[in-house]
């Protein structure tokens, strides 16, 4: 009972210092003047307010396209003035979702390639999903052991198995769960201190074995940004781009499903609804 009022005030905690990240914006960036009629000083304030806070109100995780669009606009808005404020707000967001193992953070990682490009999208987006499955794997260890056991004691019970039976090729095991997880990734960051995987193991495994999904989310990110028209989704640039992201999100699957036929027992996991037979050897 202990653990799980410690683990209502951290979430608690962690909400409402976002909430207050999120409410109390910078004024906005000043765009060109395209009429001179404003009236009154006074009124120009009551405007920047009432700006202030429809920007605020339009903070929000995204949940579909439409509104990841649109948060990018607002945030490429506020970026050009305030890009310590914007990297500060998402860095908590993404923090905060991946902490508590709320899902939707490929919609963050398109966000990111949308407004730092690829490469600094790729290490922002890649540092972030690594830092944050780290804390929910402390928040785990501190706080929900005892909770997932219960709620889960048939999955844990066979990830145990398979994570003993790995025990020798353990680094490799867990690359192969993340680029083909046969549990959600939260779910993965939970029970790993449960597993007795040791944290600085699991640090370098997630950030490795989430890489090339999170280059194809920043690289559509960066990608749906640029690109206005049909005619720019087909030009040379944009398909190379596309076959880039392709080979980036099968060569490493490749070589570790090559690496964990020999290697790896995977008996009874199952992989993308495909069960996972040993082959002989």
């Amino acid at each position: 009972m202990r653990s799980l009022a410690g683990l209502i005030a951290v979430i608690v905690t962690a909400t409402f210092y976002l909430y207050l990240l999120s409410s109390y914006l910078p004024p906005g960036p000043q765009l060109p003047k395209q009429d001179h009629e404003r009236d009154t000083a006074k009124s120009n304030g009551e405007d920047n307010q009432n700006e202030m806070e429809t920007a605020a109100s339009r903070l929000k995780f995204p949940s579909d396209l439409d509104e990841l669009k649109e948060m990018a606009e607002l945030l490429q808005f506020y970026k050009t003035e305030y890009t310590g404020y914007v990297l500060l707000l998402f860095c908590s967001a993404y923090l905060y979702k991946q902490a508590f193992a709320i899902p939707g953070s490929s919609f963050l990682n398109i966000l990111a390639g949308a407004l730092f490009g690829t490469w600094y999208g790729l290490l922002l987006a890649c540092v972030l999903t690594t830092v944050g499955a780290t804390l929910c794997f402390l928040l785990s260890q501190a706080f929900g052991k005892e909770h997932i056991v219960r709620l889960f004691p048939d999955k844990v019970a066979k990830l145990q198995k398979k994570v003993e039976e790995n025990r020798s090729s353990l680094f490799f095991f867990l690359l192969f769960l993340r680029f083909f997880p046969m549990s959600p990734n939260w779910f993965l960051n939970m029970t790993s201190p449960i597993l007795n995987i040791p944290v600085t193991l699991f640090f370098m495994a997630v950030f490795i074995g989430l890489m090339p999904y999170n280059f194809i989310c920043v690289q559509t990110g960066s990608m749906l940004s640029r690109i206005s028209s049909l005619d720019d989704l087909f030009s040379w640039s944009v398909l190379l781009k596309l076959l880039l992201i392709a080979c980036v999100a099968l060569l490493p699957g490749a070589l570790i499903r090559k690496y964990s036929t020999r290697h790896l027992h995977l008996d009874g996991l199952e992989t993308n609804g495909l069960r996972q037979n040993k082959k002989n050897r």
